[in-house]
C-alpha cells in the first residue's frame, strides 16, 4: 500500500505541475519595459540597452508591452524599421506621452520603438520586441529568444489564437488526467 500511496502523490504532483504550466502559457502577460519603472531613458552603456532584456524574453500574441516614464518630458513612438534604423520621429505609427503606455502585441513579428525626446533616440533610448506566433512559441522553447537587432524578416502570420492553444492545452491536460487517474 506504501507504494501505491506514493504514486498517488507522485501523479497529483504531476498534474499541479502540468496545471501551472498549462495556466502560465495560456494566459497573455504585462511586460514592464525593461523590468523595472525607470528604464526608459537614454542606457548608460550598450549592455543597459532595452534590446539587451527584449531578447532575454519571450513576447506573445496578447502580452503587453508597458512603459513608465515623465511624459512632460519624453514619449513613446511606435515607428517602421526604417524610422527606427534613422531615428526619424517625423512620422509614428502611433504616438504616447501619458506616462503610463500599455501597448498590446497583436500580431507576430517585430514591433519597433524609439524615444520622441530630441536626440533620444540616437543616444540609444530604442526598443525592438519580436512576438512569437503560437507555432513558433512551440518551435522557440527551450532555445534562446530570437535577438531583436538581428531580426529582418518578415513578420509570419498566426495559424491560431490564443484560444485554439488554450484548448488544446486543456484537453491534453484532461487526457493527461484521465490517463494518470
Amino acid at each position: 500500500m506504501a507504494g501505491f500511496s506514493r504514486n498517488v502523490l507522485s501523479s497529483s504532483s504531476i498534474v499541479a505541475v502540468l496545471f501551472f504550466l498549462l495556466l502560465s502559457f495560456s494566459e497573455a502577460r504585462d511586460h514592464l519595459v525593461g523590468g523595472k519603472t525607470d528604464s526608459w531613458k537614454i542606457p548608460s552603456s550598450e549592455s543597459d540597452s532595452l534590446n539587451r532584456w527584449a531578447e532575454k524574453s519571450r513576447f506573445l500574441i496578447g502580452d503587453s508591452l508597458v512603459w513608465k516614464y515623465d511624459g512632460k518630458t519624453d514619449s513613446v513612438l511606435q515607428v517602421s524599421k526604417r524610422d527606427y534604423v534613422t531615428c526619424n520621429t517625423s512620422s509614428p505609427i502611433a504616438v504616447h506621452n501619458d506616462g503610463n503606455t500599455k501597448i498590446e502585441l497583436t500580431h507576430s513579428g517585430a514591433y519597433y520603438f524609439i524615444s520622441g525626446a530630441k536626440g533620444h533616440c540616437e543616444q540609444g533610448q530604442k526598443l525592438i520586441v519580436v512576438t512569437l506566433s503560437e507555432n513558433n512559441m512551440r518551435r522557440f522553447m527551450g532555445a534562446p529568444a530570437p535577438s531583436p537587432t538581428e531580426f529582418d524578416g518578415p513578420a509570419m502570420a498566426p495559424t491560431s489564437n490564443s484560444a485554439t492553444l488554450k484548448a488544446g492545452l486543456i484537453m491534453a491536460f484532461g487526457v493527461l488526467i484521465g490517463f494518470l487517474f
